[in-house]
């Protein structure tokens, strides 16, 4: 369940995010895109440049996401391992209530038998 929630509070993040990275790539293409010269003339940047520009935000987004479900990824592991080692605990406390249980009931049989004696 916890997880559930985990989720949701990423999804939102991430969509304000998304929103916050979009009005930065306008920004930037707006701004990084053209630079004016003295005399008016508008000189363009390198493609290069702007591909690399543009996609800053996005791929720091992106590395931010696969960190998240890195550490989901290591939380599901260790819960799986903790959950299997539960399993072994409680299959050796079963094991132990069984023996036990026979124990009381063989006690028990010797006891109605003395009784009856």
């Amino acid at each position: 369940m916890k997880s559930a929630n985990g989720s949701s509070e990423i999804n939102k993040s991430s969509e304000m995010n998304f929103g916050e990275n979009i009005g930065e790539l306008t920004s930037a293409r707006d701004a990084d895109c053209q630079v004016k010269k003295s005399d008016g003339d508008i000189e363009q940047h390198d493609a290069g440049t702007l591909v690399r520009q543009l996609s800053e935000a996005p791929r720091r987004e992106i590395e931010d996401l696969v960190g998240k479900l890195m550490t989901l990824h290591k939380k599901l592991e260790m819960d799986g391992d903790r959950i299997q080692s539960d399993i072994l605990e409680y299959t050796d406390l079963n094991q132990r209530v069984r023996q036990l249980t026979t124990i009381i009931a063989d006690i028990a049989g010797e006891l109605s038998d003395l009784r009856r004696n």
